[in-house]
């Protein structure tokens, strides 16, 4: 693999990374909480079909997002009262999203568009168009340095750069604030938290808000960001592997990070390498579709070591009288 095909796959890296991490930080903001949201693929299904569906019809990429957050805001909303409300299973009531998304938005889709259950292609103000930075083609033909600069670093869309702000952003919140102190304490012991006076339940609530935001920019980003429309079960299991780098980056931002640089890394080598041929066999193009989701699996039994989850994770709260 020469430079420039590096670079290119580092460019594919960072826009297939995209998702992973704003699902995986919505998952850390609310497993730090001790709300474990198995949800996450379901309410990014859901934001990428509203988010595709109203920037078809009304030309606006921003109001799609919108209609995104929104829509994921709604599952969030029943999530919470499930599992913090009724003091229901966390992962059934994550589990019943998924399928609820899964059928929901094909079926809206189908009754809107008549096109199988998928939206118009977006075109112009539909989708969000790559940010050229300043002197990214002034510097492109340095080498080296600026095809670092102008093609890694540049030209991607602004949604990739809010879910590389949001590392550090999500890092200060949970470590330099006193609601993050909070919100991992609830994680951690909630009848402390409530003792001290503060209530458990509006933090936990406030983590799931905070996580269906984020879910929704994901799937958002999916549908006018990645692509240019939405099609049935469009996310492909990105809830899921965002899940699998959660626990592998232990609950932390930072690690975070590193661990969707990861995966989307490998979606990226998947992508890129089709029909690879090794002597005298070829390998087939399933086995190069499924090779992420078979490395998650072997990185996180091999390599991820001992990860302690919250301690209250999964578990309602009760308070004593």
């Amino acid at each position: 693999m020469d430079f420039l095909s590096m670079i290119q796959v580092l460019d594919s890296t960072m826009r297939l990374a995209t998702p992973l991490l704003l699902a995986c930080l919505a998952g850390l903001f609310s497993e730090r909480a001790g709300i474990f949201d198995i949800g996450l693929e379901g309410k990014m299904l859901a934001a990428a079909f509203f988010s595709a569906a109203i920037a078809a019809m009304t030309g606006s990429v921003w109001l799609g997002l919108l209609a995104g957050i929104a829509a994921s805001l709604v599952l969030a909303g029943i999530h919470g009262l499930a599992s913090i409300t009724f003091r229901g299973n966390q992962l059934i009531s994550g589990v019943a999203i998924n399928f609820l998304a899964a059928g929901m938005t094909v079926l809206i889709a189908q009754s809107w568009f008549s096109q199988g259950g998928r939206t118009p292609s977006l075109m112009g103000g539909g989708r969000f168009n790559p940010i050229e930075l300043p002197f990214a083609e002034a510097l492109s033909g340095v080498p080296y340095l600026g095809p670092i600069y102008s093609e890694l670093i540049s030209g991607h869309t602004i949604l990739v750069y809010v879910a590389l702000a949001a590392v550090p952003a999500t890092w200060w919140l949970l470590y330099r604030t006193r609601f993050g102190l909070r919100l991992r304490a609830v994680g951690e012991n909630p009848a402390a938290v409530d003792t001290a006076g503060v209530s458990v339940v509006g933090l936990r609530f406030a983590a799931v808000a905070i996580c269906g935001v984020l879910c929704g920019v994901a799937g958002a980003y999916l549908a006018t960001g990645l692509q240019a429309g939405f099609v049935k079960d469009m996310t492909a299991g990105r809830g899921f592997i965002a899940l699998a780098a959660l626990i592998f980056a232990k609950w932390r931002p930072w690690y975070a990070l590193s661990a969707c640089l990861l995966f989307g890394f490998l979606q990226a080598i998947a992508l890129r390498y089709q029909n690879i041929d090794l002597w005298a066999f070829t390998v087939p193009v399933q086995v190069m579709d499924a090779l992420p989701y078979i490395l998650t699996v072997v990185i996180l039994a091999g390599f991820v070591g001992k990860a302690i989850p919250p301690r209250a994770g999964g578990e309602p709260y009760v308070k004593e009288r």
